[in-house]
Parts: C-alpha cells; sequence; structure tokens
C-alpha cells in the first residue's frame, strides 16, 4: 500500500486555540466552521460577519457583526486583528474587497473558490495578499482528500515513469446540476461565474497538482444543450407543484426535495430551501419552498445560462496532454481519472486506485475507502483537512502546510479564464503565466 503523507500534527499558538473570524454564514462558511468547532482546544471561531441574523445564530459563541465592513471597523477600533485568521465563503462576486481589506488589516486568509468572476479581480487579490504578506489559502479542497494523497504518491514513486496523459471525469450529476446550476445561486455567469470556474476550477487545479505539470494550452468547447426552453416536454408547467409532465421528469423537484427531507432532516440540500433558523424544515415548509422560491420552478423554463457539458483539451508543461470532461448528465459521483505513463498507468475513481506496471505486467490496487463525493459530505475529507492545515500554519508559522497558496491557485483560474475564452471564440488559447 503506498503510504500516505501524515496529517498536521496537533498545534496550538502559545497553549491556546487559533482564533478564527468567519465571512460568510453560508453552506461553505458553516462547513468549514464545523471543523473547528470539533476541536475547540485547537481553534475557535470567535467572530462571525453574515448580515442574516439567523445565520449568525449557527455560532452562538461567537462575537456578531453585520458583515465585513463591520468586523473591518471593529479591527481598526481594537487597534489590530481580533483574530488570527479569516475565512472569507462569501458568494463568488463578493471577495475582493474583504479579502484585500482583511489581509491588509492583518489577518491570515482563508477564501472560498473562485478567487473572483474574472482575471483582473483574480490578480487583484493575489497581489494584495502577497504585498500584505499575510499567510493565504484558496478552498481548493480537492488538494487535500486522502484519495488524492494516494494518487499523487503513485504518480510521484515514479512507477508510472514519465507521465505522458491524463484523462478526467467530472461527473456533476443529473440532479445536481439542476439544483446547483439550473435553480441554484450558480446557475448564471453574471451572478457568479462561468461553469469551468464555479465547480470545475476544482479539477484543473487537481490536475496540476498530482501531475507537477503547468496548463500552458487549451482549447474547449461546450454548451448548454438540454436545460433550454424547446426541450420541455408537453405540457410543462411553470412550476413542478403545477406540472402535468412532472411524474415522468427526471428533474422534478418533488422527487429530488422530498426524499432528501426525509433523509437528511433539513441537511444539504434542503437547507438551501429552507435555511437554518428561519423555519422547522418540514413538508409543508418545503412545499412553501417550492412553490415561492426558485427550487420548485421548472428546469426548461428558468433563466440559466452556464453549460451543462463542457470538455477542455489541454497542452501542460514538458509535452504532457490532458483531456478533462464536465458533463451534468450522469449519477452524482466521484470524479474519474486515468494517468498514462511510459511505464505504467493509473485509474482512479475516488475509492481506490489500480495501477498496472508495464515493466512486470503486476496490477496493484491501492484502496482508501469510502469518501465522499461533494460538498454535502465534506469533499472525501478535504474540507475537514484544509481547515486543519489552515490552523496548523497559523499555530506553527509554517506555510508549507497551505497546499493552495496563492500562486497556485492562480494558475489554475487563469487555466479556468484561458477554457472560457476558447469556448466563445473557438481558438486555442496560451494560458498567461501566474
Amino acid at each position: 500500500m503506498t503510504q500516505l503523507p501524515p496529517r498536521p500534527a496537533d498545534t496550538a499558538i502559545n497553549g491556546r486555540p487559533v482564533r478564527i473570524a468567519l465571512v460568510g454564514a453560508g453552506n461553505r462558511g458553516l462547513t468549514y466552521a464545523d471543523w473547528i468547532t470539533a476541536h475547540p482546544a485547537r481553534a475557535q471561531v470567535t467572530a462571525v460577519a453574515d448580515p442574516r441574523p439567523d445565520a449568525r445564530a449557527q455560532l452562538p459563541a461567537a462575537t456578531g457583526y453585520t458583515g465585513w465592513r463591520e468586523l473591518l471597523a471593529a479591527t481598526e477600533a481594537n487597534g489590530g486583528p481580533l483574530a488570527d485568521g479569516v475565512i472569507v465563503a462569501t458568494q463568488d462576486r463578493e471577495h475582493v474587497e474583504p479579502v484585500l481589506a482583511l489581509a491588509e488589516a492583518g489577518y491570515a486568509v482563508m477564501a472560498e473558490k473562485p478567487l473572483a468572476p474574472t482575471e483582473a479581480e483574480c490578480r487583484t487579490i493575489v497581489a494584495g495578499v502577497r504585498a500584505a504578506g499575510v499567510p493565504f489559502a484558496v478552498c481548493h479542497v480537492m488538494r487535500y482528500t486522502p484519495y488524492t494523497d494516494l494518487v499523487k504518491s503513485v504518480v510521484d514513486s515514479g512507477v508510472l515513469g514519465t507521465v505522458t496523459g491524463l484523462d478526467h471525469l467530472e461527473p456533476v450529476g443529473w440532479w445536481h446540476y439542476a439544483h446547483s446550476y439550473v435553480r441554484g445561486p450558480w446557475r448564471r455567469s453574471d451572478l457568479s461565474s462561468p461553469m469551468i470556474l464555479a465547480k470545475s476550477s476544482h479539477d484543473l487545479d487537481w490536475i496540476t497538482y498530482v501531475t507537477g505539470r503547468r496548463i500552458e494550452t487549451v482549447a474547449s468547447f461546450g454548451s448548454l444543450s438540454h436545460f433550454r426552453p424547446e426541450n420541455a416536454p408537453e405540457g410543462a408547467g411553470d412550476n413542478c407543484l403545477e406540472c402535468a409532465a412532472e411524474p415522468g421528469c427526471p428533474y422534478s423537484a418533488p422527487k429530488l426535495y422530498y426524499p432528501a427531507l426525509r433523509r437528511t432532516g433539513g441537511g444539504w440540500p434542503i437547507d438551501h430551501l429552507i435555511p437554518h433558523g428561519q423555519a422547522t424544515p418540514n413538508e409543508a415548509e418545503l412545499t412553501r419552498a417550492l412553490r415561492e422560491g426558485p427550487y420548485g420552478r421548472c428546469v426548461y423554463k428558468s433563466d440559466n445560462d452556464v453549460v451543462d457539458n463542457q470538455v477542455v483539451a489541454m497542452r501542460l508543461s514538458g509535452g504532457a496532454t490532458a483531456v478533462f470532461t464536465m458533463t451534468a448528465f450522469t449519477e452524482q459521483t466521484h470524479r474519474q481519472t486515468r494517468i498514462f505513463g511510459s511505464h505504467g498507468w493509473l485509474r482512479g475513481d475516488g475509492e481506490r486506485v489500480t495501477v498496472h506496471d508495464f515493466r512486470d505486467d503486476s496490477v496493484r490496487v491501492h484502496d482508501v475507502g469510502a469518501s465522499g463525493t461533494n460538498a454535502a459530505d465534506g469533499h472525501g475529507g478535504g474540507d475537514a483537512v484544509l481547515v486543519e492545515s489552515f490552523v496548523t500554519a497559523l499555530a506553527t508559522g509554517d506555510r508549507s502546510h497551505i497546499r493552495s497558496g496563492p500562486a497556485e491557485s492562480l494558475g489554475s483560474h487563469l487555466a479556468a479564464f484561458a477554457a472560457e475564452r476558447s469556448r466563445h471564440r473557438g481558438t486555442v488559447e496560451t494560458v498567461p503565466a501566474s
């Protein structure tokens, strides 16, 4: 079995827990806070900034602020940071100002991905945190999973020889895509960011991380092929609760959300429809949310515009090639990867890695066990290890615990922007250096 890297040591700052402020107490922010709450000897959330009182109430032990500006004002009144670090987990288009201001105020920063929806804004963030000199991590959680540790350890061991190519599939899942990218907050590029950035910057970053190669050139094709008005079934209504075609529709909101309510009792994805503290999650409240909110509307009659399928062909540094496919039209499961080398090849499915060594024709299977596939189940352990690594970096002063720093993250963002230019223009695009 391939030896996995050790987890960070149990540390604190001068015998006290690392203090963390949370900006944005939505699903992602509260997920990161979960690890901190579970490890009070190592870290504590001491401040939470969010305009919603019910969101702030999820962390009752933390001092509440109505937003990052109020937190910044309190910081200035205090004469310095109120915490050792801050997690910025606001929406995609609301990262630049808080990250820059809080980094300049002296906070170490962990920022949700994507950094920002434009190349110029991403470069501004990276330049700003570098000038501030503070530790900076980006939430590329796939870098931090035990499965990724295993894949990277196989590649780095040399058993595959020289890496010549990679084929990587992101199976988003038909219902997950309908939830998040047709009905949800990531459905439109102008509200969040393009799909290749909002969802798949994880994957472009992962490809560079496990291979150790930079993405140099890209060509991309993709479209919104299915979730369009002309594809609505005959008799389709505007809302699934009043639709004659609903029983035979794979994207039916009742088929998705009522079983999810019974299964989770109010967890993801129900907490997107009935946010914590606003109402008791039950069938009556869910019915109201489906009738009045965006999650009950017909997927063929929404205002979405992000792609439901996309392919990116890449040339990596050193001459290797890679192909990435994102598609909505699968089960919601682990990423699937094949890595080709001069002396062997690797197949990975999120739970196990199979390595075929050409030198002795041996086949070895390395099993990491079951790991979660998405944000609802911690990204296969990546969410927890990311926060743990950030806390350890602050406690020890050793920034090497942060695997996704400014330079690494900017590189994958630039590749995503180049892929989107290619998709729109029909061109082969060079990825600028970070």
